[in-house]
């Protein structure tokens, strides 16, 4: 193992371990009937989350990294959600009964274009097709633009539980430059909104790293979020990819801060968001200290999907819809970005996954290990060795040699840690026990 050098890790491009092994790495050795296997495996009682992907926007942020599409006409979602009904009635099938669905994550794109008798109708199908919890979580990802009172009183009426709001920044300047203008009067109103009706929980994301960003702007952007007082609050380093998404090369490069002024960025607005008494969790959350991810971070519970951060412990995640990827005990299973494909592969009564990969033993070491350095910072020589007996001695290894040769990681006890100072790198820090990622060719983000 050779540790990334200090002046190197604010830049370093590695991967943001939402997964491990990471997207990349999924083949197409893994089919629909591997999946189908892996569903036939579900236990009766087995906790599930269902991710439901909204592949539409009716505009199209500059920034975006998501797999999604602008339409300025309804008619695309109305055949998009018929396939997604199929698509469930499917699952329903191979499911036979079996489960039991503790959370529900709509993302995309943008959920909120769906019209509010679609959303309730979409959410009948749900219920009528699988066992779901009466206390499971409801959590809906809301761009504020396409708010009204209508499509709020929907969201409450299929008992949404938590709001993510997309903010990004409220700098007219830095909106104009990614094509995302906001108004902070109407995303207020659409938080009070959703209090008024009862969704216990509001989440902001911003970004920092965006073109004409300053410490000045992102601050001010900070002052306004936090009025609000929101129960979460995310800030993600911006991430360019031009090469993976072709849109972003509508963004001016050269109004991009550097490498130095985006870790100032994260830093200054890390301290922001702590003096008004939030909670770090992790490298880019923030938590009210009543949140239920707060308490999952200090009691040592947290966890990392595809959304994040989260408190979901739901071993099985079932993706659906295109792009979307699915976590099963045995492995990971994508179905394909494709919405045409995605929509002939359902009709003919196929599950619409192309790619995925089956978890070896080392996976499952490694993931472990990377999980915990993303959510807690560290990891206990002892738990490990527990759990995975000597299969755990390369590990240890590698966290010595590591610990003597990086100043950001210190092993005291049976802990192996990452120093506070150094929280922010700890992307760069996970790859270090990342056995996959010098045979990787794709290219990655910023580490900050």
């Amino acid at each position: 193992m050779t540790p990334v050098p200090h002046h190197r890790l604010i830049d370093t491009k590695v991967p943001r371990y939402t997964s491990y092994p990471t997207a990349p790495h999924f083949h197409d050795g893994v089919t629909s009937g591997t999946v189908a296997g892996w569903i036939d495996a579900i236990a009766a009682d087995e906790a599930i989350s269902l991710y439901l992907h909204i592949p539409f926007c009716d505009r199209l942020c500059w920034f975006c990294a998501c797999h999604t599409k602008q339409t300025l006409r309804y008619a695309p979602v109305t055949d998009y959600l018929a396939t997604l009904h199929r698509e469930i009635a499917m699952l329903g099938r191979h499911l036979a009964g079996r489960g039991i669905v503790r959370a529900i994550h709509l993302g995309g794109g943008s959920p909120t274009m769906i019209r509010p008798d679609d959303l309730q109708s979409l959410f009948q199908k749900l219920h009528a097709t699988f066992t779901i919890a009466a206390d499971a979580s409801v959590s809906i990802e809301i761009d504020p633009n396409d708010m009204d009172e209508a499509r709020l009183d929907a969201l409450a009426g299929v008992g949404t539980t938590r709001a993510s709001l997309g903010i990004q920044d409220f700098d007219p300047h830095v909106q104009k430059a990614i094509n995302r203008e906001q108004g902070f009067e109407a995303t207020r109103h659409v938080i009070e909104g959703l209090r008024a009706r009862g969704v216990g929980s509001v989440n902001i994301d911003l970004l920092y790293g965006l073109p004409f960003q300053t410490l000045a702007t992102l601050g001010r952007t900070i002052d306004l979020s936090l009025s609000s007082r929101p129960d979460r609050i995310a800030i993600f380093g911006y991430a360019h990819v031009p090469w993976f998404k072709k849109h972003q090369t509508m963004i001016d490069e050269a109004a991009l801060p550097g490498p130095g002024t985006r870790l100032e960025q994260a830093q200054s607005a890390a301290a922001l968001i702590r003096q008004a008494g939030y909670h770090p969790i992790g490298i880019d959350h923030f938590a009210l200290p009543t949140d239920s991810l707060a308490v999952a971070a200090r009691e040592g519970r947290l966890t990392r999907n595809f959304q994040g951060y989260t408190d979901d412990h739901c071993e099985t995640l079932i993706g659906l819809g295109p792009s979307s990827i699915s976590r099963f005990r045995q492995g990971y299973a994508q179905n394909t970005p494709s919405t045409g494909l995605y929509g002939r592969l359902i009709e003919a009564g196929s599950l619409a996954v192309v790619r995925g990969i089956s978890l070896s033993a080392d996976d499952r070491l490694r993931g472990w290990v990377i999980e915990r350095l993303m959510c807690d910072f560290g990891f206990s020589t002892a738990a490990l060795c527990d759990m995975f007996g000597e299969s755990a001695e390369p590990i240890l290894r590698e966290a010595a040699l590591l610990a003597q040769a990086s100043p950001h990681v210190v092993t005291e006890g049976d802990r192996f840690s990452i120093r506070p100072e150094s929280h922010l790198f700890a992307r760069s820090i996970a790859a270090q026990f990342d056995s996959y990622l010098h045979l990787e060719k794709a290219r990655h983000s910023a580490a900050v």
